[in-house]
């Protein structure tokens, strides 16, 4: 069941000499076994969760189990690896994520090239991260708050979910657009710094919004902001961090790839399936190469961020 956050993009990836020799009857019995659907984070999380609920959906209108494997460890590049190392015939496919394109310019020795080696097949969906801060810090806006931390220096500490996680460098963005330096403090995992965010014991995280709203509903933890281009429908009074900071873009994209020699046709039939289960009133629709265009410009954002932070992962 998608939710009004879940946007739809279409993918029809070309592969010319594999296609040559594999016709579309190839992908009309497409599949006639289980597939396998790798999530690089143990079984529970926000990334388990939405391959879940997308595998199951699949697995009913093409009458074989998408079968979720959880391959955590390396943040995230274990499950990556073993999907571009699979067999190309499209029973294995991969739950891509921020990881994937942050990565690329995080890790130093990564045996596999991300845009290179996993073919994209469709994009389904992107969640904000929401700029939170305890009430006890007095900004009640984005523009008190960068005051507030200019005004205290050394003082004001940014949390997250881990070195390098969206959660990060979409902090690590803020902090280098606005001038506005904070100490970084990585926990493992969003619900201990969510402990430290209430408590103030931290002073602002630009958490995923799943797993931070209930606590901005319940009045714990203030929303000054969310971080992708336009308002949320889920918090709609919140301003956008652009409304404050021009050019501001931060969020957390979803969706499945392949490995890259994987069928054109079965690429594009699983981009049907998948164009039918996330179907919305105003699904976000684009041109066959929109999310292969969606992770070449994830990726260089995010290179950019981690250049400036300078932070790197052996």
């Amino acid at each position: 069941m998608a939710s009004r956050r879940i946007a739809m993009a279409l993918l029809a990836f070309g592969i010319g000499a594999l296609a040559a020799s594999i016709g579309p009857a190839f992908a009309l019995d497409y599949p006639t076994r289980p597939v396998r659907f790798v999530v690089g984070y143990p079984a529970g999380g926000s990334t388990d969760i939405i391959a879940r609920l997308i595998g199951q959906r699949l697995s009913e209108r093409l009458g074989q189990q998408f079968v979720i494997e959880n391959k955590p460890g390396a943040g995230n590049n274990i499950g990556t690896e073993t999907v571009v190392r699979a067999d190309p015939d499209g029973y294995t496919v991969l739950l891509v994520n921020p990881a994937n394109f942050i990565n690329t310019s995080l890790y130093t020795n990564l045996a596999f090239n991300f845009i290179r080696d996993i073919a994209p097949v469709a994009a389904f969906l992107r969640v904000p991260n929401v700029m939170t801060v305890p009430q006890d810090v007095p900004a009640k806006t984005v523009a008190e708050f960068i005051a507030y931390v200019k005004a205290n220096p050394g003082k004001v500490n940014l949390a997250s979910s881990g070195n390098g996680t969206s959660v990060h460098l979409s902090g690590e963005m803020f902090m280098a657009m606005t001038g506005a330096r904070m100490l970084h403090v990585a926990y493992k995992g969003a619900a201990p710094a969510t402990t430290d965010l209430i408590s103030n014991r931290v002073q602002v995280m630009f958490d995923n919004m799943p797993s931070i709203i209930g606590h901005i509903r319940g009045g714990k933890l203030r929303a000054l902001a969310v971080t992708t281009a336009e308002r949320s429908p889920e918090l709609p009074d919140v301003p956008t961090v652009a409304e404050t900071v021009p050019g501001y873009e931060a969020s957390a994209l979803f969706g499945m790839g392949a490995p890259a020699k994987t069928p054109p046709e079965i690429i594009a039939k699983l981009n049907s399936e998948i164009n039918a289960v996330l179907a919305e009133p105003e699904p976000l629709t684009s041109t066959p190469q929109a999310f292969g265009e969606m992770v070449k410009a994830e990726t260089a954002k995010w290179e950019k961020v981690v250049k400036y932070a300078d932070i790197k992962i052996e």
